[in-house]
C-alpha cells in the first residue's frame, strides 16, 4: 500500500474528500518528511504553526461540505513568490529575512482553492540559473543521486515533489526553469502561455519571459493546479491576459488518435546524448502506438535562441534589479562613505556572482552605442523565432523533443563555467522566447539511471491539448510513478 507522500494530488484530494485522511494529518506527515530530508536543501523556510492552522481550516471546509478539489492538499511555493506568512528571499542575501505585506496572486489563488502551504522552496538566486547551485543558501541536491544537480531555477520545487516533501509545488519558468528541473527529477511540470498566470507578487527577473506554473507527479495533478492558479489579473499585473480561467482537467480523457506530433530536426541533432535520444525516440514510438502521427518539422533558428535569450533576459534583469539598492528594503551595507558608496557596497555584498554577471551584461547591451547592435537585433530575432513556431504549427498540433541535451550533471561539474549551464537551455529557450506553453513529462531513464523528460510545446492557449497528450502517455507508461530509492 502506498504511503501518503507517494500519492498524487488527485489521489490525496479523493481521500481528503472521503475523510479517509485529514488535512492536519497530511500536513504533519509532510512536515516530518521535510525535517527528515533537510540535507536535500529543498526548503528555505517552514512555519509549522501557520501550516497546521491552514490545515485545520481546510478540515473545517471539508466537514461543512464546502471543500473544493484542492482543499487540504499540501503544497509548497518557490521562494520567488512573495508571502505574508513566510520569508521571501528569492534565494538571495539581498532579501534575507524579508517579509512581504501581501501574497502573490498565484499564492492567493491556490490558498483560495484550499491548498495548505508547507513552506518556501530553494531556487537559483532571483531565478537565474539552470542547476540550483546559485542560491545564496546552498545548492539543492537531486534525490535520484545526491551528488547531482536537480536543475534550475525551480530546483527546490522539483526536488520537493520528487522526494515526497510536498504533493506539488509552484515554480517559475523564464527560459526553462520549470521544464528542466522537472525533467532532471523525473516529475511533470508545465509552463502556461505567457500571461495566463499573474506575475503580481513574483519577484521579477525578466518581465517579458517570467511565467508561473505547477510541478507535480502527473499531468492530471498539473491540470488541477493550473486550473486554480491561472486567470486574468488586470488590476495588478499589466502583463496578465484577459483570458478567462478554465478547467484544464476536462480534455484529459480526449482521444489523441490522429494527433500530429511535430519533431524538429534541430532538437535531435548533434549534441544530444545517446541516452536522452533513445528515451525520446521510445516515447515517440509510444505515441504512435496510441494513434498519434509523427511529423518531421524544422525550427531553423533554434541555435540563435541562446544568444537572443542571454541578451534580452539580462537586459530586463538589469532594470528589474535596480530597485535593490539598500534604500527602502533588503540588505544595506553597514559601513559606507556616501550614497554612491552605499549603493556599490550594498549590491556587491547582496548579489551573488551569477546575478552580478547578468546585471553587467544587461547594462552593457542597453548602453548607448550597443542598444541597436545587441538588444534591438535580439528582439528582431525573437520575433522570427516566434514566426518559426507558427509556421511549424501549420503542419502539427504539438511539438515534441528533449528538454535538455543530457541528464542531470554532477554538482560542480561545470566548474563555474556559466556558458556550459547556458547551453543546457537550448531546447527550452525557443518556446519561452515565443511565449508558448510547454511542459516536461517523464519518459525514461538515461546515464546512471537518471530521469529523462520529454518536452511538449503547444500553440498559444494550447495547455489543454498538451495536458491531454501528456495524460494519455502517462496512462500507457509508468515512468511518472517511479520514485527515487529511500524516498
Amino acid at each position: 500500500m502506498k504511503q501518503l507522500h507517494q500519492l498524487t494530488v488527485a489521489e490525496l484530494a479523493r481521500r481528503l474528500k472521503a475523510r479517509e485522511v485529514s488535512a492536519v494529518e497530511l500536513a504533519g506527515h509532510y512536515l516530518g518528511r521535510v525535517r527528515a530530508h533537510a540535507d536535500l536543501g529543498a526548503y528555505l523556510a517552514t512555519n509549522e504553526e501557520c501550516t497546521l492552522k491552514q490545515a485545520r481550516a481546510a478540515d473545517e471546509r471539508i466537514a461543512s461540505g464546502e471543500g473544493a478539489p484542492l482543499t487540504g492538499v499540501p503544497i509548497a511555493h518557490k521562494d520567488i513568490f512573495v508571502t505574508r506568512d513566510f520569508p521571501s528571499t528569492a534565494g538571495s542575501r539581498m532579501l534575507a529575512g524579508y517579509r512581504s505585506p501581501f501574497d502573490a496572486t498565484v499564492v492567493r489563488r491556490l490558498a483560495d482553492a484550499g491548498t495548505v502551504t508547507l513552506g518556501k522552496l530553494n531556487c537559483d538566486e532571483f531565478a537565474m540559473g539552470s542547476s540550483n547551485e546559485n542560491s545564496a543558501y546552498g545548492p539543492v541536491r537531486n534525490p535520484w543521486d545526491k551528488s547531482r544537480i536537480p536543475g534550475g531555477s525551480s530546483g527546490g520545487s522539483a526536488v520537493a515533489v520528487a522526494a515526497g516533501l510536498a504533493a506539488a509545488a509552484t515554480g517559475t519558468d523564464t527560459g526553462g526553469s520549470i521544464r528542466q528541473p522537472a525533467s532532471f527529477c523525473g516529475i511533470t511540470g508545465i509552463k502556461p502561455t505567457y500571461g495566463r498566470a499573474s506575475r503580481y507578487g513574483m519577484i521579477a527577473y525578466a518581465s517579458s519571459l517570467d511565467q508561473a506554473g505547477p510541478l507535480a507527479r502527473t499531468a492530471e495533478d498539473c491540470a488541477l493546479l493550473l486550473s486554480a492558479l491561472c486567470g486574468p489579473d488586470p488590476d495588478r499585473d499589466s502583463t496578465s491576459l484577459d483570458v478567462p480561467a478554465e478547467d484544464f482537467t476536462r480534455p484529459l480523457q480526449d482521444s489523441i488518435e490522429g494527433l500530429r506530433i511535430g519533431v524538429p530536426k534541430e532538437f535531435l541533432a548533434e549534441g544530444v546524448s545517446a541516452d536522452v535520444r533513445a528515451a525520446i525516440e521510445s516515447a515517440l514510438r509510444q505515441y504512435e502506438k496510441l494513434g498519434a502521427r509523427r511529423v518531421e518539422i524544422s525550427l531553423p533558428r533554434t541555435e540563435l535562441a541562446i544568444p537572443v535569450y542571454y541578451i534580452i533576459a539580462p537586459a530586463e534583469a538589469s532594470s528589474n534589479l535596480s530597485r535593490f539598492d539598500g534604500v527602502k528594503f533588503g540588505h544595506r551595507a553597514k559601513d559606507y562613505g556616501d550614497l554612491l558608496d552605499m549603493y556599490k557596497k550594498t549590491r556587491a555584498q547582496g548579489f551573488g556572482a551569477e546575478v552580478q554577471r547578468r546585471i553587467m551584461v544587461g547594462t552593457y547591451v542597453l548602453s548607448h552605442g550597443y542598444y541597436d547592435a545587441y538588444y534591438l537585433q535580439a528582439q528582431k530575432i525573437r520575433r522570427m523565432i516566434a514566426d518559426d513556431f507558427q509556421a511549424a504549427f501549420k503542419e502539427c498540433d504539438v511539438i515534441a523533443g528533449p528538454v535538455a541535451p543530457t541528464v542531470a550533471w554532477h554538482l560542480g561539474e561545470h566548474g563555474g563555467d556559466p556558458v556550459a549551464d547556458y547551453l543546457a537551455d537550448i531546447f527550452t529557450l525557443p518556446g519561452s522566447l515565443a511565449g508558448l506553453p510547454g511542459m516536461s513529462i517523464p519518459c525514461g531513464f538515461g546515464e546512471a539511471g537518471m530521469p529523462v523528460g520529454l518536452q511538449l510545446i503547444g500553440n498559444y492557449f494550447g495547455e489543454g491539448k498538451l495536458l491531454n497528450a501528456a495524460h494519455r502517455f502517462q496512462q500507457a507508461t509508468d515512468f511518472h510513478l517511479r520514485q527515487p530509492e529511500d524516498f
